[in-house]
């Protein structure tokens, strides 16, 4: 194992399928493998293994570049930025498989397969009813296990002869030792398999096409893997995994095996495993609705770890120093949206107001808010716009329904029919006559004139409580009842569009 190697020698690495959207269990994934190889001053790599030629997509692989990147989970080599031990795409490596197999076909630890699928399936269900009919005449006994029953492992030649006679086809299958196999998990302990329950397997396909069980390893053996950290699902591949590294081993591809870490599931909702078709798996659409990457990083980091028992918020910086894989907690970790964005909510409050203008600038050239560029005088109202709403905004997304009022041609602008429904009744009508009334003579349009003059009009003059008073305004003039507060917004509006919202409330009456 990798006990005699120095920590700066650590060489981890991410290998996803372009395939669909990108999960969140994938960040967590990504997170830990990188944060172990900063903390030790180790090697990230991010390579694609993409020999699925049916799913693949260009979409999904730029999905993932733009994620890493959007991330900031920086890779040291692999797709993209290169390195010595490339190609890091799985379909660019066909002559490395094909070495690979060859040496393992040469050894004794591969052996050729000729059984079908009908086959198997036929011998599986005869021992399943022989196994029936012994337990209903009381005798005890193990269930067969369903998938292949190593039928071929010790075909003599005169067998294979006759089977290349009938001209079927063959696969190479690796030869599970027998007995078990034990090793130390680094998040879950000692882990033992008995190889009984592990049946030989296929390496390729008829046609030579290097499977998943083949190509992950080769490429881990020949890219010098020290560490592998990947999910809980893939535990049980384990065992096979290191038998074939002991293969790699005699036949000169590797020096040793890599030591694995199987992180915990994440679940979602009712107790099931998050699942691709849950909305709240897929993680590119957390920056959609304007997640911070720190932020979403901070939560995904709690599925599994923690910077200490009463701390939640932390930086990247504070986890790479941190992070100790041996601290990941095996049990399963539920994914909670509102814990999320609790968290990015933290991480919006510590940037400056000038940041969180430059990061809000994309979604609001997306939802058309600002001009693409920007033109001076959106830029000028932008500036004096986000103090007055980076402390009311919990994700980047929602700073257009905020600043919409603002930037909107008066042609444009609507109000939200809830809202008016609920505050512009008879009475909020009265409530917006008398701040018109009230405004229409001010000599300075500044925040203290306008909120004077409110005061005056309608909690002195009519008597009404703030709320009573300032909803049926806040509707008329920002169009919602939830908005920047009213009177700085009233005077980045200016007087004469201000007076002409509320005007034009009256005359929808």
């Amino acid at each position: 194992m990798t006990g005699t190697l120095e920590p700066k020698d650590y060489r981890v690495r991410m290998a996803p399928s372009p395939t669909g959207s990108p999960h969140v269990g994938l960040v967590r994934t990504a997170l830990f493998n990188w944060a172990f190889a900063r903390h030790h001053g180790g090697t990230f790599v991010f390579r694609i293994e993409d020999t699925d030629k049916a799913r693949n997509t260009q979409e999904s692989y730029d999905g993932l570049i733009d994620l890493m990147r959007w991330l900031g989970l920086d890779w040291d080599e692999g797709v993209e930025v290169g390195g010595p031990y490339g190609p890091y795409r799985q379909s660019e490596r066909s002559e490395i498989y094909a070495d690979a197999l060859g040496r393992l076909r040469a050894s004794s630890h591969v052996y050729e397969c000729y059984c079908t699928g009908e086959e198997t399936t036929a011998r599986y269900e005869e021992r399943l009813a022989a196994y029936k009919a012994a337990k209903a005449e009381g005798i005890k006994g193990e269930a067969p296990a369903q998938g292949y029953d190593n039928h071929c492992r010790d075909l003599s030649e005169d067998q294979i002869k006759a089977y290349e006679a009938e001209g079927r086809s063959s696969v190479p299958r690796f030869r599970m030792p027998d007995g078990s196999i034990t090793f130390n998990d680094l998040v879950r302990g000692e882990v033992t398999f008995e190889t009984k329950h592990v049946p030989d397997y296929a390496l390729a396909r008829a046609n030579g096409d290097p499977l998943y069980t083949l190509t992950a390893p080769v490429d881990d053996a020949t890219m010098n893997i020290t560490h592998v950290f990947r999910g809980e699902d893939l535990l049980s591949s384990t065992p096979r995994q290191i038998a074939l590294f002991d293969a790699f081993v005699e036949v000169g591809l590797a020096e040793r095996a890599p030591e694995f870490g199987h992180l915990p599931y994440v679940m979602g909702q009712g107790n099931k495993k998050l699942s691709k078709r849950d909305p709240e798996a897929h993680a590119l659409k957390y920056r959609e609705e304007g997640f911070l990457p720190e932020g979403l990083l901070n939560y995904v980091a709690l599925l599994g770890w923690a910077i200490a028992a009463d701390r939640d918020i932390f930086t990247m910086e504070e986890m790479v120093e941190a992070f100790e894989i041996h601290d990941v907690v095996k049990n399963p970790a539920r994914f909670d949206v509102k814990k999320a964005e609790a968290i990015n909510a933290s991480h919006m409050r510590l940037l400056p107001v000038e940041e969180i203008t430059h990061r809000v600038i994309p979604y609001l050239k997306a939802d058309g808010i600002i001009s693409d560029p920007v033109n001076d005088a959106d830029a000028q109202m932008l500036e004096a716009a986000m103090p007055l709403v980076a402390e009311r905004i919990n994700k980047l997304g929602e700073a257009s329904d905020m600043l919409r009022f603002l930037f909107v041609p008066e042609a444009d602008f609507a109000l939200d029919k809830d809202d008016a429904a609920k505050l512009l009744d008879e009475e909020g009508l009265g409530v917006v006559r008398a701040s018109h009334e009230a405004l229409v003579g001010l000599h300075t349009w500044s925040t203290a004139e306008i909120q004077d003059a409110l005061t005056a009009a309608l909690i002195d003059g009519l008597g009404l409580k703030p709320r009573k008073a300032y909803g049926p305004v806040r509707v008329a003039v920002t169009g919602k009842r939830i908005s920047p507060p009213l009177f700085e917004s009233m005077e980045l509006l200016g007087r004469e569009r201000t007076l002409g919202r509320l005007k034009a409330v009256l005359g929808r009456s």
